[in-house]
């Protein structure tokens, strides 16, 4: 039988099993050992950014974030709402009320246009403003941060930037030009979940600038613990701080981003100029961006149809084939929990939900594994639609 093409998994070396075991064997299992430290300087090194602070997922370091912004019971939160679930619960853990921010066709990134429409409608009609700004930089393509943090100081608003999925995006012109996603706005979250470019096996990132919000970061992510003889806490915190033995894979991990990235790239070059003259639409890439491509997803041709059956169709044809795919997700505003939350838009988040699938791209895809892929995408196009 042909060995399955799975679609994303992680690429673990004699490197990080080195380290894994040091951690291991120095008995500092858990959130003691030099080797969170180590992270988080060499994290904090390599995105650009004056702290990072690591977290037990990127959900938590979001939460985090959206704690010390001082997201209340009530308070309103913009976020895109083609993204996953994770960037709104991040909000809506702290009581918050949404404003759900639909996505531009040609960035999939949120509409700044629309939230900037909507903040001069309320700001001229004394309405309430969101307390804080949420973009996502959605499968590893930058959304425009610059853009975002402007809009925010116009109207006193933060902007946190959920890079959980960009990790060694950057911008390579604009306002933003030499920097890395996570570290243009007041503070960004990271995830190192199994399937992201790189892994600690789950876990996350705080990024900031501000040497107050980092301490904080700190503080609240150890249960918000008081150095003093007994037990001693000043106020509700959590338990969010990785383990030493992830952190030993993290830093053995981040010693190969920049091979991971290229890897990337090169799988979504390849699937781009494989599929150039054919129905199949790329996944955006933004002038003045690099993405990192995390999962290489494009958009199906309806053939005609306005649900979601052409795209699950060439889902089940790549299956049948032993080539593992995954839909897109559905809009928040599509989602049970948030059906009543306030939406800009939402028509270009629904279409890229109808038809969008990720295809393999795991950084260990070999061309064979590719071209296996790309076959089949080409033999489900030649087949006559309904």
């Amino acid at each position: 039988m042909t060995e399955r093409i799975p679609l994303a998994v992680p690429n673990i070396g004699a490197r990080e099993s080195e380290l894994v075991r040091d951690a291991v064997d120095s008995g500092f299992v858990s959130s003691v050992g030099h080797y969170v430290a180590d992270f988080e300087r060499a994290f904090a090194e390599k995105v650009g950014a004056k702290h990072a602070v690591a977290c037990a997922s990127g959900t938590a370091a979001l939460h985090v974030a959206m704690r010390m912004v001082g997201i209340r019971p009530g308070d309103e939160v913009a976020v895109s709402d083609f993204t996953f679930m994770a960037s709104s619960n991040a909000a809506s853990y702290q009581f918050a009320d949404l404003l759900l921010v639909d996505s531009r066709a040609d960035t999939w990134g949120m509409d700044l246009d629309l939230l900037e429409v909507e903040l001069e409608r309320r700001s001229r009609g004394g309405e309430r403003l969101p307390k804080a700004i949420e973009i996502v930089h959605i499968l590893g393509q930058p959304a425009d941060a610059a853009r975002a943090v402007a809009l925010g100081e116009t109207y006193g608003i933060p902007v946190i930037e959920d890079a959980a999925e960009a990790l060694g995006a950057v911008y390579t012109d604009g306002p933003a030009a030499g920097r890395h996603v996570g570290t243009v706005g007041l503070m960004g979250a990271f995830s190192f979940n199994g399937n992201k470019i790189m892994t600690t096996g789950g876990g996350g990132m705080l990024t900031t600038d501000d040497d107050e919000l980092a301490a904080r970061a700190k503080h609240l992510t150890t249960q918000a613990r008081l150095p003093d003889r007994g037990y001693l806490h000043d106020e509700v915190g959590f338990n969010y701080r990785l383990t030493n033995v992830a952190a030993a894979l993290g830093v053995a991990q981040l010693e190969r981003l920049d091979e991971f990235v290229a890897r990337k790239r090169e799988i979504a070059q390849r699937y781009t100029d494989a599929f150039a003259d054919t129905a199949i639409t790329p996944p955006p890439q933004v002038p003045g961006t690099e993405s990192t491509f995390w999962l290489y997803s494009v958009l199906v041709p309806d053939r005609g149809r306005d649900d979601e059956s052409a795209r699950d169709e060439l889902q089940d044809f790549l299956g049948v084939a032993g080539i593992d795919s995954r839909a897109l997700w559905r809009p928040l505003h599509l989602q049970p929990p948030l059906k009543n939350e306030r939406v800009l838009g939402g028509a270009v988040g629904e279409d890229v939900f109808r038809r969008g699938l990720s295809l393999p791209c795991s950084t260990t895809l070999t061309d064979a594994e590719q071209e296996r892929v790309i076959g089949r995408v080409l033999e489900w196009l030649d087949r006559p639609g309904d």
